[in-house]
């Protein structure tokens, strides 16, 4: 009996094994050959077939996506809208979540659910509302519109509560009675607690704002003020020539996806250690 549990098991690890295996395989292929081909030549990336190297190596995408089509500047862009995006959405979530921890709070149940309650409304849902607010603040196309979208968002807020509320009580009586005020509490004691709840939300949010296609597209008609996906997106879909009618080859619209992907690559290792510990935790229901 013992023995056919333990075969059992074997069959079952290997099955995973293989099942994750292939899995991955469908993210990892499609990246790494978008990898091969920006380093190929212009020649070598239109030949059919999937790259696992580079055709005739080469550096010539990188440098025609970058200087020939001005990559730089909706990268210059996407940086400032999603750095600044991000910071201003972290604190503003932190706050609202530190506020909603509070037992002595009138409403927080209310306001609580008020906030899971926006969580369930698609931007598609808004979105003309939404087009007509940034409209009268006078804020269209300009970057600044972009930063102030989505500059709270219930799940942040829910998930910094919960964060929160999982540091025992007795610390904050504690500052208190020293003569803590709430902002010291904060500062001094809930932030160094919740490194991962923090991390957690940075990382959601600037992959969202990094990523961001259809709020740029809505409210920004200025080419020079376009987010790198913007740009990525004319030049993978609509741009078949440069502005000096040289042919836009595979490897040109391979460099400019590996750019873009290539910042999110960078900032994961950096929050990864706390992003697993900021899912659950943070999922955890009051």
């Amino acid at each position: 009996m013992q023995r056919n549990m333990t075969g059992g098991r074997r069959v079952f690890t290997i099955v995973n094994v293989l099942f994750l295996v292939l899995i991955s395989s469908t993210m990892i292929v499609p990246l790494w050959n978008a990898l091969a081909e920006s380093f190929s030549s212009n020649l070598g990336s239109m030949q059919p077939g999937i790259l696992m190297w580079p055709r005739h190596f080469s550096l010539s995408g990188y440098q025609t996506v970058w200087t020939v089509l001005d990559l730089w500047k909706p990268f210059e862009n996407s940086v400032l809208v999603s750095v600044l995006g991000t910071l201003l959405h972290v604190v503003l979530s932190t706050l609202a979540g530190y506020a909603l921890a509070q037992p002595s709070l009138p409403g927080r149940r209310a306001i609580t659910g008020l906030i899971l309650i926006t969580m369930m409304i698609p931007f598609e849902a808004i979105m003309i509302p939404f087009y007509v607010t940034i409209q009268q603040l006078g804020l269209l196309n300009t970057l600044v519109a972009l930063i102030l979208s989505g500059a709270v968002s219930g799940f942040s807020i829910i998930l910094m509560k919960n964060f929160f509320q999982s540091i025992p009580s007795d610390i904050l009586d504690a500052a208190k009675i020293d003569g803590a005020g709430h902002f010291r509490c904060l500062w001094r004691i809930y932030l160094p607690l919740s490194k991962a709840g923090l991390a957690t939300v940075t990382l959601f949010e600037f992959v969202t704002r990094w990523n961001n296609l259809l709020t740029t597209v809505l409210l920004i008609n200025d080419s020079s003020k376009d987010t790198l996906q913007v740009a990525l997106n004319g030049l993978v879909n609509e741009g078949s020539a440069t502005s000096s009618g040289n042919l836009v080859t595979t490897n040109v619209k391979m460099a400019g996806i590996i750019i873009a992907v290539l910042p999110l690559m960078l900032a994961y290792p950096f929050v990864q250690k706390y992003f697993v510990k900021g899912i659950f935790l943070g999922a955890s229901k009051e």
